[in-house]
């Protein structure tokens, strides 16, 4: 008698599982990071209208992210923004890193030597992430924050790290359009490329206004990884920098960079 395979019966906790994973579960984040991308208050229908979501799922996502401290409502529970939680799972982050320890001690050393704020990196795709920040006691302009991002393209962290690349790495990476933060911001890949050599040849990547208005940067990659991922910066008051302290500055985080890569790598920090 021939016999017929029997299909095996579902398994449930497979349900909703896709190429992509568990769909709630990638849902709770593109939730999280809708709240991320927003610095307003949003109710459940500008969830909807940004996210596309059923308003059902939106429903019980939001009240489960809520209960678990990943969400704060306002005093209506009608509008909702990240909680603390967001800030404790970010901080474990940074705790874990073993680079930040050998990054502030630098960090501090660059702010003492220029007077100006200095920034620590990495790149996350075709954005820069700010980890660390120590402010001069004398800024006039919040350029970032922890947690930050900042597209590469337009900051003197992204490029010096963009210049790690090669040509067609740059370009698979980058998106078809540069959008511009200011009107300074280069959105010409021929003339970005052109800007990534000059990059390579100086050993620092600079850019004036191109992220933030006012605001003149210079940043170097720090050489323990191939390619980098990470590049510290000084931010500068545009109007009182001269080309050549620009160039100072420039050459000095060159030099830091370059101890602090040495001292990484002995550490056997990768």
């Amino acid at each position: 008698m021939a016999r017929f395979a029997v299909p095996d019966a579902p398994d449930p906790a497979a349900a909703g599982t896709g190429a992509s994973g568990v769909k709630s579960a990638r849902r709770a984040i593109d939730l999280l990071e809708t709240f991320a991308a927003n610095d307003v208050w949003l109710s459940l229908s500008d969830l909807h209208a940004r996210t596309g979501f059923p308003r059902s799922s939106l429903h019980g996502l939001l009240r489960t992210l809520l209960e678990a401290g990943w969400l704060e409502a306002d005093a209506n529970s009608t509008r909702y923004r990240l909680g603390v939680r967001a800030l404790i799972c970010g901080t474990a982050y940074l705790d874990r890193d073993a680079i930040v320890p050998f990054a502030t001690e630098a960090l501090e050393r660059i702010r003492e030597k220029t007077g100006f704020t200095a920034h620590f990196a990495r790149r996350n795709g075709t954005e820069v992430v700010y980890l660390e920040t120590r402010e001069a006691q004398r800024s006039t302009h919040l350029v970032s924050r922890v947690g930050r991002t900042l597209p590469t393209h337009a900051t003197a962290l992204g490029k010096a790290l963009l210049a790690e690349l090669t040509h067609d790495e740059i370009e698979d990476l980058l998106p078809a359009k540069l959008s511009p933060l200011t009107p300074h911001t280069i959105t010409s890949r021929e003339e970005l490329h052109a800007d990534l050599a000059r990059t390579r040849d100086r050993g620092y990547a600079a850019e004036l206004e191109e992220g933030t208005p006012g605001v003149r940067c210079v940043a170097a990659v720090i050489p323990y990884r191939i390619p980098g991922t990470d590049a510290m910066s000084c931010s500068m008051p545009a109007d009182q920098v001269t080309d050549a302290d620009a160039e100072r500055v420039g050459a000095l985080l060159a030099e830091t960079t370059a101890e602090l890569g040495q001292q990484l790598r002995r550490a056997g920090i990768r």
